[in-house]
């Protein structure tokens, strides 16, 4: 410990000596700076900028380099840590008016330490990591943890029963005295065969044996995790089928909740509109997902009640009960079958569904995303939960996002089916292209007759007034628009078209 904190002291030092320098380089190479020129207008560059470099750096663990693995590690840490004091001296220039100290001196600097520092941090990681190098340069630095695989734990050991007491304790220590008496709800905690454990990283659980342990527990929350999927996936191996899996997660809007309710109002929204900029839409978009993974390795990130239970599902799992206890929401899940194999999961705002068309056919439907990712594995859930609401869908449906809600009002989600229509997957008018989960709960008479035709962008339940019914009448209603079509194709899409534009119009009838 003394060692590595000597370690950071040192790369302190140099980072400050550095800061000088560069300053002072780009200053010359600016303007050819002379200490008679500016008469002391420099104060801020050799004085400020530093002390306030140090301190950011501080605050980022920017000299923690030494306890770094990689070169990646290095490069991620110093790129955060430069760009937030960029961010942070850029803003007291513009609040203090600190005109004389150009915006060339201030990114040359910055570029030129955030390249000594990337390059400095790579080769200390490469004497690090190399024995000859340490040896030859006679450096002594201290020596990684090494990650040793103990033996799974013996029969003996697993068969003895746990003290109620201590288990109370340490769980309470973990979550809180509420989580300890909801798990205790759901499973044996005492029982040596539901593993308890709090967790980040899937190597805690690789190490034990399959199958040997009927449920497992991680007290810790998933945001933290970088690859959730691969977590929840070597769970499932672990596991035997019917294995119980609980854990927790911070959703969107327990984590907004609690950032509006704790701080100040006006700073509240004012710290919640960052933290969804940087957390919820950074991670979603294509031209930063990248940086941000590379910048945060996946911690603290926010997602989605929908997300969660939707990945839960693609791995296998069914979720038997929610609760939401203090910030946290806690799930108790059930293996029913090994993970599935998915594509890679599509954050963007226009997304491609798997849907049934004419003669069966799997085809992909365009259009603008309403719903949270890995909505679709959640469709069973919801429908055994909430049953069908109006125009078919689901009552209640909490997959939906706000910006969601307003697109369907409008129809302005599904514009990209016209995509379909002129691929030739589609038609203007038709029944509604479904999902295999929904086609599955239609009767077989009726599946029947939906795959001889091919589905449409405006569904026959709009020729009529939308009002709540039950699937027995949705489907009545399509078998009576498909019977008709078998006779008179056209005149039957012309007139329920039109009767469906003016229920859309005058009446308005809204996609939901």
């Amino acid at each position: 410990m003394k060692a590595l904190n000597r370690t950071r002291i040192l790369f302190a030092v140099f980072d400050v000596c550095l800061v000088a320098l560069c300053t002072l380089i780009t200053a010359y190479l600016h303007d050819g700076f002379s200490l008679n020129n500016r008469e002391g207008s420099y104060l801020f560059a050799f004085f400020t900028f530093p002390l306030l470099w140090l301190i950011l750096s501080v605050i980022t663990r920017k000299f923690r380099i030494g306890e770094r693995s990689n070169q990646r590690e290095v490069f991620s840490s110093v790129l955060f840590s430069n760009f937030v004091i960029l961010s942070v001296t850029t803003i007291v220039i513009v609040l203090f008016s600190v005109n004389y100290f150009s915006r060339f001196i201030l990114f040359g600097t910055v570029v030129a330490i955030t390249f000594f520092e990337i390059l400095t941090g790579f080769i200390f990681v490469a004497i690090q990591n190399s024995v000859f190098l340490k040896d030859w340069i006679g450096m002594e630095i201290p020596e990684k943890q090494s990650w040793i695989i103990a033996p799974p734990p013996s029969a003996a050991l697993l068969a003895e029963p746990r003290n109620l007491k201590v288990l109370q304790e340490s769980i309470t220590e973990e979550a809180g005295d509420d989580a300890f008496q909801w798990i205790q709800g759901q499973m044996d905690v005492t029982d040596p065969k539901n593993l308890i454990l709090s967790t980040n990283t899937r190597f805690n659980i690789i190490n034990h044996p399959n199958g040997y342990f009927t449920g497992l527990v991680n007290l810790q929350r998933i945001n933290h995790l970088r690859r959730i999927n691969k977590f929840f996936e070597t769970v499932n191996t672990k596991l035997p089928v019917d294995g119980i899996f609980i854990g927790c997660v911070e959703t969107y809007l327990l984590r907004k909740m609690r950032i509006l309710s704790k701080l100040p109002f006006g700073i509240n929204y004012a710290v919640y509109s960052v933290d969804f900029l940087l957390n919820r839409v950074c991670p979603k978009l294509v031209v930063t997902r990248k940086l941000y993974f590379l910048i945060t390795r996946g911690r603290k990130r926010v997602m989605s009640r929908t997300e969660t239970l939707g990945r839960l599902f693609s791995c296998g799992f069914d979720v038997l009960e929610e609760k939401s206890i203090g910030d946290l929401l806690y799930w108790k899940a059930q293996k029913k079958q090994i993970p599935l194999v998915l594509d890679d999961t599509n954050y963007g705002v226009f997304i491609r569904l798997q849907r049934i068309g004419k003669n069966g056919k799997l085809f992909k439907v365009y259009k603008l995303r309403t719903m949270h990712v890995y909505a679709e594995h959640v469709q069973g859930y919801v429908f055994d939960k909430h049953k069908l609401d109006e125009g078919g869908k689901f009552k209640d449906d909490f997959r939906i996002t706000t910006l969601g809600r307003f697109l369907r009002k409008f129809w302005l989600d599904e514009l990209p089916m016209f995509i379909n229509v002129f691929k030739g997957d589609m038609k203007i008018v038709g029944v509604r292209p479904l999902s295999e989960h929904y086609y599955g709960l239609y009767s077989p008479e009726l599946r029947e007759k939906r795959i001889r035709s091919k589905p449409g962008l405006i569904p026959p339940f709009y020729a009529q007034f939308p009002t709540p019914v039950s699937l027995e009448e949705i489907q009545k209603n399509e078998m009576d628009y498909l019977l008709e079509h078998e006779k008179h194709p056209f005149r039957t899409d012309f007139k329920y078209f039109f009767r469906a534009l003016r229920n859309i119009l005058f009446k308005r009838a809204r996609s939901r």
